[in-house]
């Protein structure tokens, strides 16, 4: 596999972008070289390709795994373990941000559930801090359970829904004011 200028302008800001979501830029240079790659690769091909050391790419392509955004495919008459993404860009978003509400979201919900139990014996803390403690808990937990109610619609559903917008609001009955009560 050549890479073109095309493909490295692809891999190079895949890479910039995974700094800025808190991924190394090496993880998320092979997997945008996954992604382009039409056949499975091994590591030493991707070292080479990438020009960056086998062991980083050893390290990268386990995290990579541990985010389940790769998997394994062996080759006939190959020992070596070849490496492509994991389903399609729908498959991956939906990974990706499962991923992130595993190890980011989900701990915060059960700290914040966890000062809510405390909170009813916590003599210290003011009722405000209280208040604040709860509707971040309420947001949160309201989060957490649309994205698992979104999560469980097939794909094409997703795009529809994603296709509507806001138009989607039409479906959400209003609550009229009458001119007695805005007055």
């Amino acid at each position: 596999m050549t890479i073109t200028p095309l493909m490295e302008k692809y891999i190079l800001h895949w890479g910039e972008m995974g700094t800025r979501w808190g991924v190394n830029r090496t993880v998320s240079q092979i997997h945008a070289l996954l992604y382009l790659s039409p056949e499975p690769m091994h590591a030493e091909q991707i070292a080479t390709l990438l020009a960056v050391a086998r062991s980083n790419v050893s390290t990268s392509l386990k995290e990579l795994q541990s985010w389940e955004l790769i998997q394994v495919s062996n080759v006939l008459g190959d020992r070596r373990d070849h490496f492509r993404v994991k389903g399609d860009t729908w498959e991956m978003l939906l990974t990706i941000i499962e991923g992130r509400k595993r190890r980011e979201i989900d701990p915060i919900l059960t700290m914040l559930r966890q000062c809510e139990l405390e909170m009813e014996a916590d003599r210290d803390t003011p009722e405000s801090v209280k208040a604040q403690i709860r509707q971040m808990s309420t947001f949160v937990s309201t989060l957490t359970g649309w994205y698992e109610q979104i999560s469980a619609l097939p794909k094409s559903t997703l795009v529809t829904l994603m296709n509507m917008g806001a138009k989607v609001a039409k479906f959400i009955p209003s609550k009229k004011v009458s001119k007695k009560k805005a007055s």
